[in-house]
């Protein structure tokens, strides 16, 4: 985690106030910063990075079912690719590329789909058979894989990094990022918000972002705008050393089950989707979930067991009901916005999201449209979303 800096003079007004400090929040203020826009303020009630960010397995990828989510994801790819120069700072990148393992032949069908979409948008992903996954990935047991799919563009990078790069970056640019500022309410007239009330004080806004994460359905309420986002808890564990680990040992995920692994150090970061999770803020680790990870561990990569899992730690997903980001202005108020909801994807995907709430921000046309991600696709009359379902 980024350590909470000392309190700084809350300003009494700010072209852009972005609420939340994770990665997406950091990221907005940095590029907003680089764009000219010096006067951005970032409120954060904790430390930068401090929500789910720095609790994010650090997965960056392309391998997406929906043109947009792939867009997206390569530019983060792309960006994070060039980080060490822009903003300036060392994210140990490992582009080891992603592996999904497919034991169901409707998983296969539409990974063939996926697949065809992502190389016609420049993502060099394929399909290989289970004894090329097996060369790629030595620790997996592949009888009743049926295909895989792999991009060697995709990897990990360290989420600290990612937030201490983007931070330092956007206060050199004059940008203003306080810590241990918590967001209490909203000032809305008539068609704008007004001023962010906050623990210490209010701040003047032309326009606000909300980048709260799991906690943007609080956010979202202040302003009278439904941000529908659940937080669920996913965890993380360590194996102990394992012998012979390959050096570019791909991140690897078992899609029927969730169950992913990459290297971390001379072990393993190991991770899965606990079918038994209940939603809320639950943000202590527990063992709870063990034996069922440790179920789909022996069947999919058995020699893990004998290397041991170590502790973890907890944090939040922000889902939304078809596992699709939020991205877009409010009707009303028309000068907040909202960059929330990544369904597990918010930490690959910041660079990018970053770029287009900027240019929602400045009246600019962004690289992608968004606007399929606006939350209006959740109004009763509106037509039934398509889910992205590549998720992990």
């Amino acid at each position: 985690m980024v350590a909470t800096a000392r309190l700084q003079p809350l300003p009494p007004a700010a072209s852009v106030v972005i609420i939340g400090g994770g990665v997406v929040g950091v990221a907005l203020a940095f590029h907003l910063a680089e764009a000219g826009v010096t006067d951005v303020v970032l409120l954060e009630r904790a430390g930068l990075g401090s929500g789910s960010t720095c609790r994010a397995a650090g997965g960056v990828r392309a391998q997406f079912s929906d043109e947009v989510n792939i867009r997206l994801g390569a530019r983060g790819l792309a960006a994070y690719a060039r980080f060490p120069c822009r903003p300036g700072q060392e994210i140990d990148l490992r582009r080891v590329g992603y592996l999904f393992l497919l034991s169901e032949p409707d998983h296969v069908a539409d990974f063939e789909r996926h697949v065809a979409l992502q190389n016609r948008l420049g993502v060099p992903s394929r399909l290989i058979d289970a004894r090329a996954a097996r060369r790629l990935s030595p620790l997996v047991e592949t009888g009743d894989v049926l295909a895989a799919a792999f991009s060697p563009d995709d990897g990990h990078c360290t989420p600290e990094s990612v937030v201490l790069g983007y931070a330092t970056a956007a206060r050199r640019l004059g940008a203003t990022l306080l810590t241990g500022t918590t967001v209490v309410g909203l000032e809305v007239a008539g068609d704008e918000v007004r001023a962010v009330r906050t623990d210490r004080g209010p701040i003047r806004a032309g326009t606000v972002v909300c980048a709260a994460g799991a906690w943007s359905g609080g956010v979202g309420a202040m302003a009278g705008v439904d941000l529908p986002v659940t937080p669920l808890r996913r965890q993380v564990v360590f194996t102990g050393p394992v012998p012979d680990l390959p050096p570019a040992l791909p991140m690897t995920i078992d899609f029927s089950s969730s169950f992913y692994f990459h290297r971390e150090g001379p072990g393993l970061l190991v991770g899965m989707s606990d079918p038994a999770e209940e939603p809320g803020f639950h943000l202590r680790y527990s063992d709870a979930w063990v034996p069922r990870l440790t179920e789909v561990i022996a069947r999919r990569a058995p020699a893990l067991l004998d290397v041991g899992l170590h502790g973890g730690w907890a944090g939040l997903y922000e889902v939304t009901p078809d596992h699709n980001a939020l991205i877009g202005r409010a009707a009303h108020p028309s000068n907040f916005l909202y960059a929330t909801g990544f369904s597990g994807h918010g930490f690959l995907q910041a660079p990018a999201v970053a770029e287009v709430v900027r240019d929602l921000c400045l009246g600019r046309t962004p690289f992608v449209d968004v606007g399929p991600l606006s939350a209006d696709r959740f109004r009763a009359d509106a037509p039934a979303p398509r889910p992205e379902t590549n998720v992990v």
